[in-house]
């Protein structure tokens, strides 16, 4: 006969899966914010992109150069994205890792650690793209010289 965890088992695993579940909420609301962002960038594509035809000389120029900044930051931000879901999805497998290993007795702890460990590299990765794609988008709003002249 299989023998099944005790229910204080159990109720241990789930207090120690806690932190692992609030690291998940908290790159939820990152995500959040970075997918916040993609629109905004998309909603600027969109109004250079109508503006583009009817724009002639320096301003055909920046309306240029502004959509091939766009273009970068588009990818950056995605990277960033498609990294802190990575991240969510290893502390996904962490917690699910943490009860299989107490349901069917495995003694699996460096692999949690591993994936513990991974889920934070890919966190990291994706909040320095998402540092980057901020920088990206200073240049966008640097205001031009011509500009700032008095004209007195």
């Amino acid at each position: 006969m299989e023998s099944f965890p005790h229910l204080s088992t159990v109720a241990q695993t789930i207090q120690t899966a806690i932190a692992p579940v609030f690291l998940l909420a908290g790159i939820g609301g990152i995500l959040n914010v970075m997918v916040g962002r993609l629109a905004r960038i998309v909603d600027r594509a969109r109004a250079i992109e109508q503006l583009h035809p009817s724009s002639t000389g320096p301003e055909h120029d920046r309306h240029v150069w502004e959509l091939r900044l766009i273009n970068r930051r588009i990818a950056v931000i995605n990277r960033a994205i498609f990294l802190c879901v990575c991240s969510a999805l290893a502390i996904c497998l962490v917690v699910a890792l943490m009860f299989v290993s107490e349901i069917i007795d495995l003694h699996i702890g460096l692999v949690v650690a591993v994936a513990f460990i991974t889920s934070m590299l890919l966190l990291v990765a994706g909040l320095v793209c998402f540092l980057v794609e901020v920088q990206m988008s200073l240049a966008a709003i640097t205001i031009r010289k011509e500009l700032l002249e008095d004209g007195a």
